[in-house]
């Protein structure tokens, strides 16, 4: 590989991290809006016109207007006032700005990058399938958002989590092409990478069952941890009819398996780095490794936090943003252990 190749990876891994840096910063503005009760504060999808705030003081009476014909305002916030109005309508504003300016970040490059011929043939496709899944999470937005505009005060927990799932595709998407820019692969993966296959899968069905706990506000019942009302096992599980519909629509079953999911994730994780001990990895694997078990601690710490201080703003945000720290840490490790280690470093780790 010429130096002049590897320049224009690297110039591309550096684009691909800023989108995911963005990104990021979307999921966390995303949890909070979704907590502090903004998101359905703006009525409209106006994707072009709506890069402007309200202007004047008759153009914020148009938006409380549209905003006290929904369910929401006529059911939970009726009364309110326009300063209360502005706090909440300022998170969702930001966070559709976010979306758009992240837009810009990932297509504007793509196109000049394209243009100058510096896009490898093979990622051509997977570069256009991201820009896809970006184009379709705008519209996912919004039919989320209009979900919660019609009968019922909240927005569907399935549309929810569809939003929040592709969000999380898209970043781990963008992470591992820049990783593979950045560090190609050479070599047989080591032992270590089979467990970590699995433990994504696991941590992917945690994050998921997470975002059904945020759809169904169920982080507000049983406060408390391990137990749940002095139970292990509450009564009342299956409450809804057919069964499956518990696992997505019952607070109470949603709240008892995300938290058990998430125990038996972080278990099995820091499982995961005490093997990881025991196979011969350079320093550059170890570490990824560390960074796994490090951050599971930290997301199930802020989890159990989160729910025993009652979901507060910061802690519930910063739970949502945990997770997309943690799929890059399991990413990361992922990558790194897909390959041989590096004998120099291998040397130098078991010194």
């Amino acid at each position: 590989m010429t130096s002049e190749t590897q320049r224009t990876e690297r110039q591309l891994a550096m684009w691909l991290l800023a989108c995911c840096l963005v990104l990021f910063c979307l999921v966390v503005l995303g949890g909070v809006t979704r907590i502090t009760g903004s998101g359905l504060s703006i009525t409209e999808w106006k994707p072009v016109t709506g890069v402007l705030p309200p202007l004047s003081e008759a153009a914020w009476q148009a938006e409380l207007d549209l905003y006290r014909a929904t369910p929401e305002y006529q059911k939970v916030n009726r009364g309110m006032s326009m300063d209360e109005f502005k706090f909440i309508y300022g998170f969702e504003y930001a966070h559709r700005l976010l979306a758009r300016l992240l837009g810009l970040v990932f297509i504007v490059p793509l196109v000049v990058f394209w243009v100058r011929g510096k896009i490898p043939a093979r990622l051509r496709w997977p570069l256009l399938g991201i820009l896809a899944m970006g184009c379709l999470q705008g519209y996912m937005g919004w039919f989320m958002v209009k979900s919660g505009l019609v009968d019922i005060p909240r927005v569907s927990p399935y549309r929810l989590t569809a939003h929040l799932s592709l969000a999380l595709l898209i970043f781990g998407a963008m992470f591992w092409v820049a990783l593979g820019l950045l560090r190609p692969r050479l070599g047989a993966p080591t032992a270590a990478q089979r467990p970590l296959q699995v433990l994504l899968g696991l941590l992917v069905v945690t994050v998921v069952s997470g975002a059904f706990v945020a759809g169904n506000k169920a982080g507000y019942v049983y406060n408390t941890f391990p137990l749940m009302a002095g139970q292990w096992i509450p009564d009342g599980l299956l409450h809804l009819d057919p069964a499956w519909r518990n696992w997505t629509e019952h607070p109470v079953m949603v709240q008892f398996t995300h938290r058990w999911l998430g125990v038996t994730t972080a278990l099995l994780v820091l499982g995961a780095w005490l093997y990881a001990w025991r196979v011969p990895l350079d320093r550059t694997q170890r570490l990824a490794m560390h960074l796994v078990g490090g951050m599971v601690l930290v997301q199930a710490t802020l989890g159990i936090k989160t729910l025993l201080l009652y979901v507060p703003v910061g802690l519930g945000a910063a739970h949502q943003g945990g997770a997309v720290v943690l799929i890059a840490a399991l990413l990361f490790a992922l990558h790194e252990t897909g390959r041989a280690p590096r004998q120099s470093a291998l040397a130098a780790a078991t010194a």
